[in-house]
């Protein structure tokens, strides 16, 4: 999809800027341009999206629709399964998590669309199914999207809604207000589009810098982290590789194509695959540069909250893929 946009940030910084593509710096700054580029052009597009659908479609009706108790946790399997068919990383979810929640879609619910997103998208499968064989893929996608369900499910049961920002409350008034007012109005469909687009860029500027600072994180992770310093620590001999290899993916920032390859080579060299794709979960859905976007949106203490109870789901299914497999 953004192909053209890795081209542009390749011409910039290894022929415009003249940094080898194999240097740090050139990495790093390769990775700042077209993450910082794509997400921005994510978060535009998915807020006027939302801001289309809030305005014709009440946010007390699809709140409703996904807390009724007929679903019997059905909402978590859709929004599970949903995060598995968009190809975004942990970082361009954020976007569509920012667009969930001023939709009225209960946090628990959002949660496990956050959860899935980043670790099972086609590009993953299509790579595992290459790399690991068909057994283990199928296992991987269908832990990955139950650990989506199972951690929204007991994020949801916390009920920590009381941990977001003040400025998703103030986000989630003003968009009911105008909602209100456009219903009153009957406004058509392009005279509801300057207050959708007047929103969408408000929105923008509140998670901007935080976007900016977490990418710059990312980017000095991607650029500067030797991929062998992990190997020595998460070996088949330490029983508490599994947490370890958690531990020190979390601050690691990558898609799953690009941890892929590295969790081949990790197994190729005999470290369990279950601790390879603990790792590799960590990396992809858990990241410092992740937690500095949700900043915005989550105050620390939810956060923690949120980085605690999926980190122990990944935990476990490292051991449970040790198992079988």
């Amino acid at each position: 999809m953004f192909d053209w946009l890795q081209n542009i940030a390749d011409w910039l910084v290894y022929q415009i800027m003249g940094l080898a593509p194999e240097s740090h710096l050139g990495a790093a700054l390769n990775f700042f341009f077209y993450d910082t580029v794509k997400i921005l052009i994510l978060l535009f597009l998915i807020v006027n999206v939302m801001g289309i659908v809030n305005s014709y479609f009440p946010v007390e009706k699809i709140r409703n629709f996904l807390s009724r108790n007929k679903l019997f946790g059905l909402e978590y399997l859709f929004a599970s399964t949903f995060g598995a068919l968009t190809p975004f990383c942990s970082c361009s979810s954020v976007p569509l998590f920012i667009g969930f929640v001023r939709g009225g879609i209960p946090l628990g619910v959002t949660f496990a669309f956050l959860i899935t997103s980043p670790l099972v998208n086609e590009v993953a499968i299509a790579m595992f199914v290459g790399m690991f064989g068909l057994k283990a893929t199928v296992i991987y996608a269908t832990s990955g999207i139950l650990l989506g369900m199972i951690g929204g499910f007991v994020l949801g049961k916390l009920k920590l809604e009381k941990y977001l920002t003040d400025w998703v409350q103030q986000v989630l008034n003003n968009a009911k207000t105008e909602e209100e007012m456009q219903e009153a109005a009957q406004l058509s469909f392009t005279q509801r589009l300057p207050a959708i687009f007047k929103e969408a860029i408000g929105i923008i500027k509140g998670v901007f810098w935080y976007i900016i600072i977490g990418i710059a994180i990312g980017a000095a992770m991607h650029g500067f982290i030797p991929e062998g310093f992990f190997e020595k620590y998460i070996s088949r001999d330490n029983p508490f590789a599994v947490p370890l290899a958690v531990i020190l993916g979390v601050p690691m920032y990558n898609n799953a194509a690009g941890v892929l390859p590295i969790i081949q080579v990790f197994v190729q060299k005999g470290i369990p695959i279950g601790t390879a794709i603990a790792f590799m979960m960590a990396v992809v859905g858990l990241s410092i540069p992740e937690a500095t976007m949700l900043k915005k949106v989550m105050t620390w203490k939810l956060i923690a909250i949120f980085f605690g109870v999926v980190t122990f789901f990944i935990i476990i299914s490292g051991y449970i893929f040790n198992i079988i497999m």
